[in-house]
C-alpha cells in the first residue's frame, strides 16, 4: 500500500491564471462561483475547505453583501495555527476566522471576490 505523495503548490503556479472560462457552483453557497484558478488551488492545496470558508458566509452576513469587493487572505503561521481575514476594497475588515491547525501548502494567500464569483488576483 502506498501513501498519496502531497501535491506541491507555489505561488507562481497561481500566477498562470489569467482569466477563466470555467466557472464553478459553489453548492453550500448562494449560488456563489469560483474560477479555474481557485479550482486549482483547492485541488493542489487539498483545501476546498477554504472556499467554504469564504463563501458560505456570503449569503448570512449583510456586512458581507454590502461589500461590492471583496479581498480575502489566509496566513499560515510557523505552528500552522492561520487566519483568514475578509476586507473590503478599502482594507477594512468585515470577516476575520481563526484556524487552530491547517496544512495549507503557502504561508499565505490572496482571493477576491465580486459580482458572486471567487478569483485569484491575476484572473481579473
Amino acid at each position: 500500500m502506498s501513501a498519496e505523495m502531497p501535491k506541491s503548490l507555489t505561488l507562481g503556479d497561481l500566477a498562470q491564471f489569467t482569466g477563466s472560462e470555467v466557472f464553478f457552483r459553489h453548492p453550500l453557497s448562494a449560488g456563489c462561483l469560483y474560477t479555474e484558478g481557485v479550482q486549482y488551488l483547492a485541488e493542489r492545496a487539498s483545501a476546498y475547505w477554504l472556499i467554504d470558508a469564504i463563501l458560505c458566509p456570503q449569503a448570512s452576513q449583510a456586512n458581507l453583501r454590502e461589500a461590492e469587493f471583496q479581498v480575502w487572505t489566509l496566513t499560515v503561521r510557523e505552528d500552522r495555527s492561520a487566519t483568514l481575514v475578509g476586507s473590503d476594497g478599502d482594507n477594512n475588515r468585515i470577516y476575520n476566522q481563526q484556524i487552530p491547525w491547517t496544512d495549507f501548502a503557502l504561508t499565505s494567500v490572496t482571493l477576491w471576490f465580486a459580482n458572486n464569483t471567487l478569483y485569484l488576483p491575476s484572473e481579473h
